[in-house]
């Protein structure tokens, strides 16, 4: 899980605000957020680890914890912990030292919890004001409990192997190691086991597992996307398109010598798309799902959610294409395999985070490729939108040296026929920008190769399409191309910051 406050931004924060205040400041700011649902579950699916085994459960102070993995904190920080550390995976928020004047601020803090409640009271009259309102009470002595303020994430997870210890984090982990830290623990105290080769699959594709489901999607979308390419940079239209223009591709060059380059712009940067699609859920199946991350799952689920629903474009545009349609009839039961199947029990092997200069780098390279993804993914609905609306902006019109009533005129199918394309781009824009977000935001891990490699095969097959035939049609309105620069040089940047980390050659244990 992505940690937005290791130790730079954590000196930054203390040199600014001291150390006390920064602790209150990121508490408050989770708090905010994750007070809110959509905030809660934004929380829990970039930094939680909402399913932790059943081995993790246990109980301290007589309470009953889903996972034995909590905060420890004074009263002063009670409220904010409380409401921010659910959906962080926290199992417990113990609040100690609490004396007679603290009662007030922890019934406050206590009221409408949903995480197990336990204090640390200094006296019995304290402890009998607090007894209604809090879950247990603990102390300084409390038998299997560990409180730390080392951010080691396998110092943490040793101590969970003991099935009666439950280990409570001080509040400057947090501000240390960021709020990933629970999901991380909770991952290095997973046992695991060997990830499944494909020569152990069975031929019966009935017993295949999900992973392998998700594969054949990803070298689906790669298939679909290079016969797309293959298309475009041949005969350009096939039988349905000249059925429903009801023209030759010679007669659309009559009609503006400059519409079939601008078509094969069009598709060709649809085809590097879709191989982009591709090459995502080729490595979320490969090096994620098939590893028993639950994060790689919900990327593939989430992308493929905005995707295929694109599929129902034509509504609006009016034309059907078969081949489109073929594709996604095809795939998309494979896709329902994929994240209907029960996932596996987890399979991967964390490895140890490394020099801090190296990891530093790599948490800027982290942040470039969300930007990239985030942008990408805006750009993508405005391009649904306008395919679906007007259908051209102003330096397409430029370019093709006409307007849309003209191409109306020449032909009344002629603008719904670009419209399909247009849209169908930004929706596989769009699917392909959350996969990338999702995956730089929840798989950033030390010695992951595959992250790298996935993100920089989606990259070259999205971006290199684009530069190259907005280049050979001479279509360089540098406004119009502006987007597809900077995302270069964001994803360009944050992939060679970020690749020491994630390709290092490390001896991954068990617990990393």
């Amino acid at each position: 899980m992505p940690d937005w406050t290791y130790h730079p931004l954590r000196g930054a924060a203390a040199a600014v605000l001291g150390d006390r205040r920064s602790q209150r400041t990121a508490l408050r700011l989770l708090a905010s957020i994750g007070s809110r649902p959509a905030g809660a579950r934004l929380i829990a699916r970039g930094f939680g680890h909402r399913h932790p085994p059943e081995r993790l459960a246990g109980e301290t102070a007589g309470v009953p914890l889903a996972v034995r993995l909590g905060i420890s904190v004074p009263p002063s920080l009670a409220r904010d912990t409380i409401r921010a550390m659910p959906p962080l995976g926290a199992g417990v928020v113990e609040v100690s030292p609490v004396s007679a004047a603290d009662v007030e601020t922890v019934r406050e803090a206590a009221a409408g919890r949903s995480i197990p409640v336990v204090v640390g009271a200094r006296d019995a009259q304290t402890e009998a004001a607090l007894a209604p309102h809090v879950d247990g009470f603990t102390g300084d002595d409390a038998p299997h409990l560990v409180r730390v303020s080392d951010p080691s994430v396998t110092a943490a997870a040793a101590a969970l192997a003991d099935p009666d210890t439950v280990v409570l984090a001080r509040p400057e982990v947090l501000v240390e190691a960021g709020p990933g830290w629970f999901a991380r623990v909770t991952e290095a105290a997973t046992p695991t086991a060997p990830a499944p080769r494909l020569r152990d699959l069975g031929r019966d594709p009935r017993r295949w597992p999900a992973w392998c489901w998700a594969l054949l999607v990803g070298l689906g979308m790669t298939g679909a996307g290079l016969g797309a390419a293959l298309i475009t940079l041949g005969p350009v239209l096939l039988w349905y398109d000249r059925d429903y223009l009801g023209m030759t591709l010679h007669e659309l060059h009559a009609a503006n010598h400059h519409l079939v380059h601008f078509l094969q712009h069009d598709r060709i940067t649809m085809a590097g798309t879709m191989v982009a699609i591709g090459a995502l859920y080729t490595g979320l199946a490969v090096g994620g799902i098939r590893r028993g991350w639950p994060w790689a799952r919900e990327v593939y689920l989430i992308s493929g959610a905005i995707g295929f629903p694109t599929l129902f474009y034509f509504l609006a545009t009016g034309f059907v294409e078969p081949l489109h349609t073929a594709t996604a009839v095809v795939l998309f039961p494979m896709y329902l395999a994929a994240v209907r199947r029960t996932p596996h029990t987890p399979r991967w092997r964390l490895a140890p985070e490394g020099p801090e200069p190296e990891r530093r780098r790599a948490l800027v390279g982290q942040l470039l490729l969300i930007v990239t993804g985030a942008g990408l993914f805006a750009g993508g609905a405005v391009i649904s939108v306008v395919g679906l609306t007007g259908v051209f902006v102003p330096s397409d019109l430029t370019f093709l040296g006409t307007s849309t009533p003209v191409l109306e005129a020449v032909n009344p199918h002629l603008v719904p026929f670009v419209a399909h394309d247009r849209a169908g781009f930004g929706g596989a824009l769009m699917s392909a920008a959350v996969a990338i977000t999702l995956l730089s935001a929840w798989g950033w891990r030390r010695g992951e190769s595959w992250v790298f490699w996935t993100l920089t095969a989606a990259a070259t097959a999205g971006f290199l399409p684009a530069v190259v035939v907005h280049g050979a049609i001479h279509y360089t309105d540098f406004l119009h191309l502006a987007p597809v620069y900077v995302g270069i040089a964001l994803t360009g940047t944050g992939l060679l910051l970020a690749r020491p980390y994630l390709c290092a050659e490390v001896s991954k244990g068990p617990t990393g």
